[in-house]
């Protein structure tokens, strides 16, 4: 190799260096963070409010389940702290509508609830795909599309839900059309005192993290919520609850560590009069987005107790979600009892 290749190579050799020390310092900067964030002991008062809550899937309200399962379920959940049942409705047409022929058994679930579970409210669940990185979906810039939301959420009310529960996604930071829509729900279900709650995004690891993403991405997908505009959104809602999974997360103690910084994130802009529940992870994949080695509901419910005891430790408004019960293993359920009660 002569004189001139050589420098080629040193050249070429001190870049590659540098570009590998550029993408990968700050992963391991990071990375060390959230592990320290994991670290301590979470403090005796941050355990259960009982203020819980659990998303349900469609077979209660469609009739495949049976009396036998309300009263199983109801022996499940004794001496929990859930309050609140999250019982999937929908979903939404992409007009907004909802067909009534949905939820046929909407009655039978409240009059059961409330008879082998007294204290416990029914929400109904709705949701849809939106239009937001791809050509298909519910599009909440069209004022009818938003109104026929609206009429939707009046429906399942007068089918007897106490409460309404929406999860739209992907939901992109800053959607003016999302926080209208909250509003005029808000002017419905107030009147009525029927809580409305929504399943929210996580919020920016580091800052402008969901614009970075956006912008890099083939589709525009941006994953995170800037906090200014979670701030927005719990303030127009009487129960938010954060989508605190599928964080890409390899390791458990690296997922413990995020939970436990996306509770103070969220904990420091959520008012005192909006009940802030942290999801918790109760379904099984493996895949990009989600490692069910990491994403325990053990280290879940440590990193929650851990961003509470250090952020808000004396919060009364304040819970845990679980996603979700046909998918729910028994190893679950226990980590849940044992970690949070």
């Amino acid at each position: 190799m002569n004189g001139r290749w050589k420098r080629v190579w040193r050249r070429g050799r001190r870049w590659v260096l540098g570009l590998v020390l550029a993408l990968v310092v700050p992963v391991l900067v990071a990375g060390t963070a959230l592990r320290l964030n994991y670290a301590g002991d979470p403090g005796e008062a941050t355990k259960s409010r009982g203020k819980d809550a659990i998303w349900l899937g469609h077979a209660w309200v469609d009739g495949r389940k049976k009396d036998a399962d309300l009263t199983a379920f109801a022996a499940r959940i004794k001496g929990t702290g859930i309050r609140d049942l999250y019982v999937h409705a929908g979903p939404l047409e992409h007009d907004g509508t909802l067909p009534a022929a949905r939820h046929p058994r909407a009655r039978w679930l409240v009059d059961g609830v409330h008879r082998t579970m007294p204290g416990i409210r029914v929400h109904a669940w709705l949701g849809d795909v939106l239009a937001t990185e791809g050509p298909d979906g519910l599009r909440l810039e069209d004022a009818r599309t938003r109104a026929a939301v609206v009429t939707s959420a009046r429906q399942v009310l007068d089918a007897g839900f106490e409460g309404v529960h929406f999860d739209l996604e992907p939901l992109h930071s800053d959607d003016a059309d999302y926080l209208s829509l909250l509003d005029d729900l808000r002017a419905l279900t107030r009147p009525r005192k029927a809580p409305l709650s929504v399943a929210a995004h996580q919020i920016d690891p580091l800052p402008a993290a969901h614009t970075v993403l956006g912008a890099v991405s083939s589709n525009g997908s941006e994953k995170w919520w800037s906090q200014e505009f979670f701030g927005q959104v719990a303030r127009r809602v009487d129960q938010i609850a954060v989508m605190s999974y599928d964080t890409w997360m390899p390791l458990e103690g690296l997922y413990g560590g995020y939970v436990a910084q996306q509770t103070a994130l969220a904990l420091e802009v959520t008012p005192e009069d909006t009940d802030l529940l942290m999801g918790l992870p109760f379904f099984h994949e493996d895949d990009l987005g989600h490692h069910e080695s990491a994403e325990t509901v053990t280290a879940a419910v440590r990193g929650v107790r851990l961003g509470l005891g250090r952020t808000d430790p004396g919060r009364d408004r304040f819970g845990v979600a679980l996603y979700v019960d046909f998918a729910a293993e028994e190893g679950d359920w226990q980590a849940y009892r044992e970690g949070w009660h």
